[in-house]
């Protein structure tokens, strides 16, 4: 596949040619033009002239031999020998947990698959980090913790075998899906909602919550073992990292997870999961510093790229935000969003730059969400050249109301402001430009917080066709040039207590129609708008007056 556009590619060549066969080092930085911050060039990893095939320290790929001791034996011997390419050869080998150490290359060839084992026990409780929390989980099917120089590449796949532990919601499933889910065995919990592989499982939920409470220690835990499911890929405060050409699929919960990580390349990679995977994310880039990710696919049960850096004060303290971040060249199909930043975002996330993508049938395009209580600050995130269809949701939707019942435009107006705190979230300075989306339920969706609108966000150059057109409550300092939105019904327009928002190039249909909402709406300047053909289509309501508006 060649190198995506936007980007230059560094290397420095040295070959020998002996007898008429060469012998190439290739050392390769990644360095994305145009880039709208301070971001230094990326070295790809690079590996010692050695390899260590699976096959040769006895692991067997017939899908039922288990080749956990096998694959340990290939990984000590690289790093033994400084480090090298353990080699998966085509075959299906069953292993358990795979745990890589620096200097190291894991390789699939084409027609390799590495399928972890369904067997719970061969994944021990350990204290890890989940959803932006301290959390005592199984051990994960693949990790690495404070290593650098490793790397997964090929053409082969990766699957986590998340069946055997994730639960299953009814409603996301045909009435032919679930009875032959519930036929499959597992357990379903009293209400009818929810399929659980196991009554342990389900129980498990309680079960930690209540060790939680009481600060369990690890061993305690063993009596939650079923629910406490792992991410699939595990690297923690890793440095130099590749991904590069795998897929990776069906994971246990989150399918891709650096945490506190630096320097990472992911690209050419392929990240799947059954749609009604429950928490079965494609990429969480949690306090991560300088990554570039690009020509990758996405077809997953969550979030596809979200941005994260912990939650609530655990997220605040440890302070590390995801930042220099570069996403080019990548597709998304099924997801809850395409991009997302949140919403355990409590460490910040800054320094984003996403181009030239494309979502086909995402819940949701473009998704940033908070809630009161996070705190962390998100700003200079850059969005252009995106593309979208088929958006059952919202095309591009902040949402601060995140997790809790978010009030509706009209009662929105009578939520109190909280204190500003260190556990206020705050979403600034966001530009999207040349955004085109072809039919969504919601053109845009902003809601921010009584006492900390979302601010100084800018779009240009939008063009979308959904059922409903723009809202925004709590929102201030909002500029929107040459934004064309086709609402089937209802107002091109709704604005609640959101002020300093600019409009200019609006197109709006003859029948279109603008709501105004809210004693603090203000300063609403229309550019390039006929005064008296429009101000007809202006309906004030909920305290809202004329002199909010402004027409040049």
């Amino acid at each position: 596949m060649k190198p995506a556009g936007h980007f230059v590619l560094i290397g420095f060549v040295s070959a020998m040619i002996v007898l008429g066969f060469a012998s190439v080092l290739f050392a390769e930085s990644i360095q994305f033009k145009d880039v709208p911050f301070e971001m230094a060039a990326i070295n790809v990893p690079q590996f010692p002239d050695a390899s260590f095939s699976i096959s040769k320290f006895g692991a067997i790929g017939d899908g039922h031999t288990k080749n956990t001791e096998p694959f340990r034996r290939a990984i000590e011997a690289c790093a033994q020998a400084g480090g090298g390419t353990v080699v998966v050869e085509p075959g299906m080998w069953l292993t358990g947990p795979i745990e890589l150490k620096s200097n190291l290359n894991l390789y699939l060839e084409e027609g390799a698959v590495i399928l972890f084992s369904t067997e719970l026990a061969d994944y021990p409780l350990q204290d890890k980090t989940f959803e932006g929390v301290p959390s005592v989980r199984r051990k994960s099917p693949i990790s690495g913790y404070d290593v650098e120089n490793i790397a997964i590449t090929g053409a082969g796949i990766i699957d986590g075998s998340g069946q055997a532990w994730r639960p299953v919601k009814k409603e996301k499933l045909t009435e032919k899906q679930w009875k032959e889910l519930v036929k499959s065995g597992g357990v379903v919990q009293p209400d009818g909602k929810i399929w659980w592989p196991s009554k342990e499982a389900m129980e498990g939920e309680k079960t930690a919550a209540a060790l939680r409470q009481k600060k369990a220690g690890v061993s305690e835990y063993a009596a939650a073992g079923e629910f406490l499911r792992p991410v699939m890929v595990s690297l923690v405060k890793c440095r130099n990292v590749l991904l590069d050409g795998p897929t990776f699929q069906n994971s246990p919960a989150w399918n891709l997870h650096p945490l506190l990580c630096e320097n990472l390349i992911i690209r050419n990679v392929t990240v799947r999961n059954p749609w009604w995977s429950q928490n079965g994310d494609g990429l969480d880039l949690e306090s991560c510093r300088n990554a570039v990710i690009y020509q990758c696919n996405f077809d997953v049960g969550d979030d596809a790229m979200c941005m994260k850096s912990g939650k609530d004060e655990y997220g605040r303290k440890r302070g590390r935000p995801t930042e220099n971040a570069v996403i080019r060249d990548c597709v998304v199909y099924h997801g809850h969003g395409g991009f997302v930043v949140g919403s355990e975002m409590s460490g910040g996330v800054r320094n984003i730059d996403v181009r030239n993508c494309v979502f086909l049938g995402t819940d949701v395009g473009l998704r940033f969400k908070s809630t009161r209580g996070r705190g962390g600050v998100v700003e200079n995130i850059y969005i252009q050249d995106i593309r979208m269809k088929d958006i059952p949701t919202d095309a591009i939707l902040f949402d601060l109301f995140y997790s809790a019942k978010s009030p509706g435009p009209e009662q929105s107006l009578d939520v109190p402001p909280a204190p500003v705190t260190e556990e206020t979230p705050q979403f600034r300075n966001i530009q999207m430009k040349n955004i085109v989306c072809t039919m969504a339920e919601n053109a845009i969706f902003m809601q921010g917080l009584p006492e900390m609108p979302v601010q100084k966000i800018a779009f240009e150059n939008v063009v979308i066709s959904a059922k409903n057109g723009i809202t925004m409550i709590d929102a201030a300092g909002i500029t929107f040039k040459n934004v064309r939105v086709e609402p089937m019904s209802g107002p091109v327009l709704g604005l609640y207590n959101s002020r300093n928002i600019t409009f200019e190039g609006l197109e709006l249909k003859p029948s279109g129609k603008i709501i105004l909402a809210g004693d603090k709406t203000a300063n609403i300047l229309l550019k390039g708008l006929d005064q008296a053909a429009v101000s007809s289509k202006i309906e004030y309501i909920k305290d809202a007056k004329p002199e909010a508006v402004r027409w040049q």
